[in-house]
């Protein structure tokens, strides 16, 4: 079970942001990441919708691909399915969420944009959190479409989004939330709208998370060669499969 590979679940590439640094803290562990671009983007649909997918998958995790634990790289799918997944599955499930309390821990009084999906924003999950550590100087910009233009590629009309979207706050904005997963890859762009600003994101808290869970469940791998990285879209069309598969890899290198 130690050379178990450890699963990955997003709604699509995103989630490469969180498997990265787990990589890099875990070289030698499997991992087995599931895209699930064809139920893309997440952040639109009802809970319930969200939490039957995500059981769908890591039941295939689980027993399909004998994952010995499951990471949730998507907010809105920790934000909406991770205590469900955790009451149903006797495997340890690492959720991630935005990185709002490192505001709080690093630059409390700095002027604060989360930005998220509308899915993560309305949780009930988020809103704990929010309240819990709220400045009162905190933005909440719920990005609707953001993810899918990352997920795509479409830079052009990516950039004009987030001109759109964050324009007002150039120069105001001290500290950014990154509360997708996707959106890190972006964010050279958000910081060339923005200026000189604070990034918070969750992955790295996650990958040190993962790390801890494995060690305290005896589930650390044994091998001391690299581990190997599998990926699987759930696009019905191949060649869209192929393409996500080599963006994948390619965002993994490059990261």
């Amino acid at each position: 079970m130690n050379n178990a590979p450890i699963g990955f679940l997003d709604s699509g590439i995103g989630g490469v942001t969180v498997l990265k640094p787990t990589i890099n803290l875990l070289p030698c562990e499997d991992y087995f990441f599931f895209g699930d671009s064809a139920n893309n983007p997440y952040g639109d649909k009802s809970d319930e919708e969200i939490i039957a997918r995500c059981d769908e998958i890591v039941n295939m995790l689980v027993n399909d691909k004998k994952c010995k634990a499951v990471v949730l790289a998507c907010n809105t799918a920790s934000a909406k399915a991770a205590e469900f997944l955790r009451r149903k599955y006797t495997l340890p499930i690492v959720a991630i969420e935005p990185a709002y309390k490192m505001v709080h821990d690093l630059n409390p009084d700095g002027f604060t944009l989360v930005m998220a999906t509308r899915g993560t924003i309305e949780s009930e999950k988020f809103h704990r959190l929010y309240y819990k550590y709220n400045n009162n100087k905190t933005v909440l910009l719920p990005c609707a479409g953001l993810a899918d233009l990352i997920e795509q590629n479409r830079q052009a009309e990516l950039r004009d989004y987030l001109e759109n979207l964050l324009g007002e706050y150039k120069g105001r904005a001290e500290n950014v939330v990154l509360g997708c997963t996707h959106y890190p890859l972006a964010r050279d762009i958000i910081k060339d709208i923005l200026g000189e600003i604070k990034f918070f994101d969750g992955a790295p808290g996650v990958a040190k998370r993962i790390k801890a869970v494995l060690a305290e469940n005896s589930l650390t791998g044994s091998s001391d060669e690299s581990g190997v990285v599998e990926f699987e879209d759930s696009s019905p069309d191949e060649n869209t499969r192929q393409k996500k598969k080599e963006r994948f890899f390619e965002l993994l290198e490059k990261y």
